[in-house]
């Protein structure tokens, strides 16, 4: 018993230092490629270290549950090739317990994996998603921090344009500076220039001043186009202009606005938000036919013979005699001139048209609601897939471990790359396809663990047969004898000639 406990730790104090560790390079590496794709809007933006460290926070929760499953793998990878490497995975068979036995502790920490997993992705993530991309779009709106540059006009500042000829390393002294005053909506009538100018903020950086010093300003107050103009010119040594800078303070938006995405909704709530988008595909389709009557003149309703009151009525048999002779009969025969036939067939053009234009509305309206259907499920699916894929990338990754016996990071992280893109692209191509409704969404999204669950039970028969199907040698000499066999049979084939 006691035996069985010191390989119980020493497997899992093995795992776990490679696991967490693995776990942050990976959430790391996701990171970065997730923010790249949003650098030209962050790049700039003065809104403080603790704004950027937030939404990282909040991004690394969200891409937690992609990275679990690369980590599992990788740090399965790691331990079992190590322990293989170094032998002692040989002495521990050669002492009578099994590679299921050996497998056992990580197996049961996989498991934990996979439920905590499937926890996180259903309560934590949603809320990490909404923090996430609100702090990023409040980011995203904000102004860039002020940047002047060289010889070109600057228009951050609201109602102004400002250009400087130079600007000294420091980044405060300015010299020759031209400043357009555009806050009464009246053109270039506003114009201040100065031989040099010195900028500071104020009051917590929320006001900046720029104290300019040797210039003039002129001004021109034509109100209308052949008025008498009012020209002023001052001239300066020194004087001061502030300037707000509310417009480059971050807005807090709202999390309301974003709570309605299905990236901000539990699985619970992706159910109902589906059985609601459902109830209203059925609606549109059930309601069809009572929206087309508006686009016909007769209904078959209105062909049925109506009931007949025998006090006031009498058949029409009966009443022939009412009617002169042969006059029904000149009725069916009278011609129906073309103008007549022309304005029929337009009009029965213009409904069969009218009709058409109603059902593709229609046709669109429903795809796009059934598309939605289809995309909360996937959603739902996906908190599922890849919080299982975490035990599937441990029955692929430890008893690969075990058939290779390469422990470091170089075979580890090759293998693991492989497998990884492997699910990914298993996974996105599913995903599309169900997104568009080739396949259901539950096949498109648990193909990729289905094919994965197949590899790791095939990499745990032969790692419990103690396979050498990644051992070089055994290759090498296999392709030896096989040449060996064509040179000889070459050599029959020349003797028998």
């Amino acid at each position: 018993m006691m035996r069985v406990k010191i390989i119980d730790k020493l497997v899992l104090k093995s795992f776990l230092g490679p696991f967490f560790l693995t776990y942050a390079v990976v959430v790391f590496i996701l990171l970065i490629h997730t923010m790249m794709g949003y650098v030209e809007e962050l790049v700039g933006k003065d809104v403080g270290f603790m704004v950027f460290a937030k939404m990282l926070m909040y991004f690394s929760m969200s891409l937690t549950p992609m990275a679990l499953p690369l980590a599992v793998l990788l740090s399965c990878l790691i331990t079992f090739g190590n322990l293989g490497e170094h032998f002692e995975l040989t002495a521990i068979k050669s002492a009578g317990i099994s590679l299921v036995r050996v497998l056992r502790p990580i197996g049961v920490f996989a498991a934990i994996i996979t439920a905590v997993a499937l926890w996180f992705s259903d309560r934590v993530v949603p809320y990490a998603n909404l923090k996430a991309y609100s702090t990023l779009y409040n980011i995203r709106v904000t102004k860039a921090s002020i940047d002047l540059k060289e010889g070109a006009f600057y228009n951050g500042l609201p109602g102004y344009s400002i250009k400087v000829a130079k600007k000294e390393r420091d980044g405060k002294l300015l010299r020759k500076v031209m400043i357009y005053n555009h806050t009464a909506n009246k053109g270039n009538k506003e114009v201040i220039i100065a031989d040099s100018a010195y900028m500071y903020t104020i009051l917590d950086g929320k006001y900046l001043v720029m104290e300019l010093f040797n210039g003039r300003s002129y001004s021109d107050y034509t109100e209308e186009v052949y008025s008498n103009t009012q020209f002023l010119r001052h001239e300066f040594e020194h004087t001061k202009m502030v300037f707000s800078l509310s417009a480059f303070e971050m807005s807090e938006i709202p999390d309301s606005l974003f709570m309605y995405h299905r990236m901000m909704k539990t699985i619970n709530e992706l159910e109902a938000d589906a059985d609601s988008l459902r109830q209203e595909v059925n609606h549109l389709k059930k309601n069809i036919p009572q929206n087309m009557s508006a686009y016909f003149t007769y209904h078959l309703e209105e062909r049925r013979p109506k009931p007949m009151d025998s006090l006031w009525s009498v058949p029409v048999r009966e009443s022939a005699f009412l009617l002169p002779e042969g006059f029904l009969d000149s009725l069916k025969q009278r011609p129906i001139s073309d103008f007549q036939l022309s304005i029929i067939l337009q009009r029965a053009v213009g409904q069969a048209r009218g009709v058409k234009q109603f059902l593709d509305m229609q046709e669109k309206l429903i795809k796009d609601k059934e598309k939605e259907v289809r995309e909360h499920l996937i959603e739902k699916h996906r908190k599922y897939t890849y919080s299982l894929a975490c035990f599937i990338m441990f029955l692929i990754g430890a008893p690969l471990g075990a058939i290779i016996k390469k422990g470091g990071l170089g075979v580890p992280i090759l293998v693991s790359i492989v497998f990884f893109i492997l699910f990914y692209a298993l996974s996105m191509t599913g995903e599309k396809w169900a997104k568009d409704g080739v396949v259901s969404v539950f096949w498109g999204m648990w193909t990729s663990d289905f094919i994965l669950f197949a590899f790791g039970l095939f990499f745990l028969q032969k790692a419990r047969n103690d396979s050498r199907m990644f051992d070089k040698d055994i290759y090498i000499h296999y392709f030896r004898r096989l040449g060996q066999r064509l040179r000889n049979k070459k050599q029959e084939n020349m003797q028998e000639a």
